[in-house]
Formats: structure tokens, C-alpha cells, sequence
């Protein structure tokens, strides 16, 4: 269908083209064309996002060798994007801050797709892919609600530490002190530790930017 469609647009820009003034203008109009056919093609109705599954680790590998191949068989009025999402995530080892990249779903690669059978193949026999998400293998295309907040970057934060893991303050009130994590909350990103306070043991909260694990 995206080709029929592209073909049609084709036919009436170069009848208007052929109406226009002399010769040069035949070159613009088809430049025209092409950039018309690329708009339509990218916002076909008939286009969906697809899960695909992959092997661990294999991610990008399935997103380069899957766009060579649209490239090859000419499938970009089919295919029109893959893509492996990712977040930043802050690190935290040994009280030093780092900003990382990591993918939000390993082992998935995202597809936007007309699908049919010569895509379903491609996609399908790509190297790396084990197959579509859904019932049974059977593709099924992602909804708006789950679409919309995978193109929305959070910062959340990724430690070395966990409950149990004794832990040493490096800077704030309690900088120096060293304790037993007895709760994590990565919401608020805070540790609970237990410090002597008037002789008895009162739980804490200290910001995981504050500690280090022993």
C-alpha cells in the first residue's frame, strides 16, 4: 500500500511538473516528489510500533544489521525506523557520581513497521531476533499508552550498595559514620543506616550521593 501510494504521488507531481514552465523546474519537482513520498511513507496509517525480542546483548547489533537491510531491499517505505531506547541512569561507586546510558528494555528492540509478510520475514530472520512479542509469537503492536513515555528520558539512579551492605557517611552531618543499610528508597534516593544517637540506635536517612559502600 505505502508503494501504490507513492507511486500515485509520483504520477501527479510529474503531471504538474510537465504543466510548469521549461525543463529546470522538472529537477525541483522531483526532489519534490521525493521529499513528499518520504513524509507520506513515514506517516502511513498502516504503521505500528512492534516489540521485537532479541538475544542478550545482541540489541545493537539487531538494530545495525536490520537497517542495512532496508537499506539493501529498498524497504524504507515499509520499515521506517528501529531503535534500541535508552535512559541515563547515574552511577554511584565509592561516592563518585556518574551519568551512564543504559537500555531500558534489554533484550527488545523497538520497530516502527507496516507489517506484512516480506517485513515479517525481514524483521523475523534478522540475526540476533528470536522473534515478535506477543500471544503465541504473533505480532501485536503497541498501544499509545505504552508509546508515549518511551521517548521520555528520567534520571534514575543505580548504586552498589543494598540492604544488609554496610555503608560509610562521606560527607554531610554524618560524615565519617558507618552503618548497616536497613531500608533503600530510589524514589527519594536515600539510605537508611542505624547511628548512635543519645545512646540508642535511631534509624537515619542519608542521600545515596553521601555514601560509599565499605
Amino acid at each position: 500500500m505505502a508503494e501504490e501510494m507513492q507511486n500515485e504521488n509520483e504520477l501527479d507531481l510529474t503531471t504538474g511538473s510537465e504543466e510548469a514552465v521549461n525543463t529546470e523546474n522538472t529537477e525541483a519537482d522531483s526532489e519534490a516528489v521525493n521529499e513528499t513520498a518520504t513524509e507520506e511513507s513515514t506517516t502511513n496509517s498502516n504503521a505500528h510500533w512492534y516489540v521485537v525480542h532479541t538475544y542478550s546483548g545482541y540489541e545493537a547489533k539487531v538494530k545495525d544489521g536490520l537497517e542495512k537491510t532496508i537499506e539493501n531491499r529498498n524497504l524504507k517505505n515499509q520499515i521506517f525506523e528501529v531503535r534500541v531506547p535508552v535512559q541515563e541512569v547515574v552511577e554511584i561507586k565509592n561516592g563518585s557520581r556518574k551519568a551512564v546510558k543504559r537500555k531500558m528494555f534489554p533484550g527488545y528492540v523497538l520497530v516502527n513497521m507496516e507489517m506484512n509478510d516480506t517485513t515479517w520475514y525481514v524483521v523475523r530472520n534478522t540475526r540476533g531476533v528470536t522473534g515478535f512479542v506477543g500471544p503465541g509469537s504473533k505480532p501485536v503492536p503497541l498501544s499509545d499508552a505504552e508509546i508515549k513515555p518511551l521517548g521520555i528520558k528520567t534520571e534514575n539512579m543505580s548504586v552498589d550498595f543494598g540492604v544488609g551492605d554496610e555503608i560509610e557517611v562521606v560527607a554531610g552531618v554524618w560524615n565519617g559514620t558507618v552503618g548497616i543499610v536497613q531500608r533503600m528508597d530510589f524514589g527519594k534516593q536515600m539510605a537508611t543506616i542505624n547511628v548512635n544517637l543519645f545512646e540508642r540506635e535511631t534509624p537515619v536517612e542519608i542521600s545515596f550521593t553521601e555514601v560509599r559502600k565499605v
